[in-house]
This record gives C-alpha cells, structure tokens and sequence, in this order.
C-alpha cells in the first residue's frame, strides 16, 4: 500500500472537537459548580470546569422538554394553535406557573411561551400530558431523545426540573443540548427564547435570563434553580455570524450566574476567533480510483469546517492530508479515505477524518481489467 501526504502550508481547517487551538491559557475564574464555554461555530470548548459531573440540572430540564415539542412540530405532528387542556395535576404544579386554570384549553404556542420565558411548570405539565398522556410517558421521550443526541450524563426523571433521585445532567450535555436546539429548530429559538416577558390570564411574568437586558447580542436560552442545583444559567450571543454558549451551573446566586455567563461570552468573542475555511461538499483534495465509474473522487468534509484560535494564530496553523492508496472502487459517500492533520508551530493539533463526498460505483468488466493491469504496472 502506498502512503501519500501532502503539506499544504498556511491552510486551516477542522472538524468540531472538544479543544481549542491556541488559546490565551487564563479563562475567566468561575465560581460553580460547573462550567463550559462552547463555540457553536466550530463546536470546540473555549473553557471548562467539571463539565462532566452529573448535577441537578434544574430548570434547565426544560430545553429537552421543549426539544420534544419542537421535534413534534417539525414532524408536523401538530401544530403551535392546537390546544390542550389543563389537568387538575398540572394546575396545581408547585414552583413557577403561568397561572392556568384547571380544565383551560391553552394553544400549544402560549404554553410554549410560559414554559421557557417564565419557566412555568403548569405549562411543562400540560404539554407532557397533552402530547405523550402522561409525564411519565413524555419523560420515557426525554431520555430516548437525550440517548439519541449522546448525552451520556443525563437522565430524566420529570419535565419540570424538580430536585429528583436519578434526575441529572452535566454541564457539557446541558450545553450540547442548547446547541442542538438552535441549529435543529432556529424558527422557534428565534420565536421564544429572545422574549423578556410573557403574559398570561392577566399576569405578566418576566424571563430570569437578566443577559438579556444587559447584552444586546445575547438571545437566550435558558435559567433555573433549586436549592439543591444552586443558580444555574445558560446563556447563548450571536455577534456577526459567530454564536457562543456559556452554561454556568450551581453558581451562589441569580447575580453570579449572569455575571460569569456574561464574562465567558466575553472572553470568548473578544480573545478568540472562528474561521470557516471549507464549506460542506468542498473537495480537499481529488484522488485517483481504481476499478471505478469515476476516475476520481473528491476526499473533504460533509459539513462546513471552521476552526477557533486565539486571535492571530490562524495563520500559523498547517495541514497535512495523509491518505493509505490505493483507492479501489466501489467507494460510498462519507467513506473515510484520509486524515487531516493539523500543527501549530510544529505541535500536532489533531488528527480528523477525511471522507469521499461522492458515490464511485464499480466500473465495467473491461475498465476493472484495465485498472487491473494498471495497478500491476504502477
């Protein structure tokens, strides 16, 4: 087998990886419980603390509550003016509310609103029931859901966020969740999320997310507390095209969890940068096939590459495509056919896969025996 690299200088890409490249070594001090800095851009961590301890997750149960009821609209399951009725359970719900009365017929867009602005428990309870006929039965949805994204330090145990024995997740999940969200239901993050305040049966309740007020750029996503889980907060920006996600959880009070969300997105936008240097589709590079319908196939990523660095690193970053030849047909889309290898003043940064972004069928009987014989000779 033949080994082929080649070096291509100055030439920057990556696919999402739990690290950055190059960043200034002191990230804001956090005082939490745990903490994570994600660019959503490029899908690397900018910072972290105990990311991956399996904590009271609060309120925040609540963005896989509305992932469900998102997922169940784009399927077209239903639809945001269907209505649903209120039980006497959910009527009763302790903690936050939205105030809806027993027997209440309420559009699934309002109860959406309550859920995540006002964080209402009456409003997570009824959307359970209404869609899967029981909490119990919608929760079983919340895990195979968690179990469907990779959230491996997670599990539910009700839809609202009560302290719970077995009801846990971890900063990092927490964070891979709202990054889901976004990019999986833009329509309604954009809807809900960015509200500060929702009424209600003639009670107007304001969104705990006080980033909100404080950074124009911020657009969500999500607060909660108990005694148990402390201050919790993730908070997501936008400036320009770059979006960063910072979760703070059990933080000493409501002020805290802002201001170190505040001073992680900070940090992020102003010390960092993210690049896009491939787009999905867009060939690395084009290698020789044998045997096949194609002469050629184009070897890159099936989804758009961006890397993030301390600001000016970028173009001390090289690449090197290293490939096992040679390639012999029938190759399939997304087949790995190499390895990109990234360095930063000569220190290996990563190694990531590279993939064929196209189909090459077997050639005809004539064209296999040629390759054939050319494969001898070569």
């Amino acid at each position: 087998m033949k080994k082929f690299l080649f070096l291509l200088l100055g030439v920057c890409v990556v696919l999402p990886a739990w690290a950055a490249v190059g960043l200034p070594p002191d990230p804001p001090k956090v005082e939490a419980r745990a903490w994570m800095l994600l660019d959503a851009s490029s899908g690397q961590v900018l910072a972290a603390g105990n990311e991956d301890q399996k904590l009271d997750p609060a309120s925040l149960t609540k963005l896989m509550t509305a992932y469900v009821v998102f997922d169940a609209m784009k399927s077209g399951k239903l639809g945001a003016d269907k209505t649903l009725t209120v039980s006497p359970a959910a009527a009763g719900a302790d903690g936050a509310r939205m105030f809806a009365k027993a027997g209440q017929a309420i559009r699934i867009d309002d109860l959406l609103m309550a859920l995540i602005v006002q964080s209402a428990n009456d409003a997570a309870l009824t959307l359970a029931e209404g869609l899967a006929g029981s909490e119990a039965a919608f929760v079983d949805r919340m895990n195979a859901q968690a179990k469907k994204l990779g959230l491996g330090a997670t599990q539910f145990r009700n839809v609202t966020g009560h302290a719970q024995s077995g009801h846990y997740s971890s900063a990092r999940d927490l964070t891979r969740l709202a990054n889901w969200l976004i990019h999986s239901f833009p329509a309604q993050y954009r809807r809900y999320f960015a509200q500060r305040e929702f009424a209600f049966n003639g009670v107007t309740q304001q969104n705990r997310n006080r980033l909100l007020w404080l950074d124009p750029h911020v657009d969500g996503v999500k607060t909660g507390h108990t005694a148990a889980a402390g201050y919790c907060l993730i908070a997501s920006a936008e400036r320009g095209k770059r979006r960063l996600i910072a979760t703070v959880m059990g933080a000493r009070s409501e002020v805290d969890r802002g201001m170190y969300a505040q001073k992680l997105l900070n940090y992020g936008f102003i010390e960092t940068e993210s690049l896009r240097y491939y787009r999905a589709g867009q060939a690395v590079a084009r290698m020789r096939v044998y045997k096949g319908s194609a002469r050629e196939v184009g070897i890159g990523f099936l989804k758009d590459f961006s890397l993030t660095t301390q600001k000016g690193v970028a173009g001390r970053i090289q690449a090197q495509i290293l490939t096992q030849q040679p390639y012999i047909a029938p190759l399939q889309k997304g087949q790995v056919m190499g390895t990109l290898r990234l360095s930063l003043d000569g220190q290996t940064v990563g190694d990531y896969p590279l993939v064929a972004l196209d189909e090459v069928p077997v050639a005809g009987w004539f064209g296999r025996f040629w390759d054939g014989l050319r494969l001898l000779w070569e």
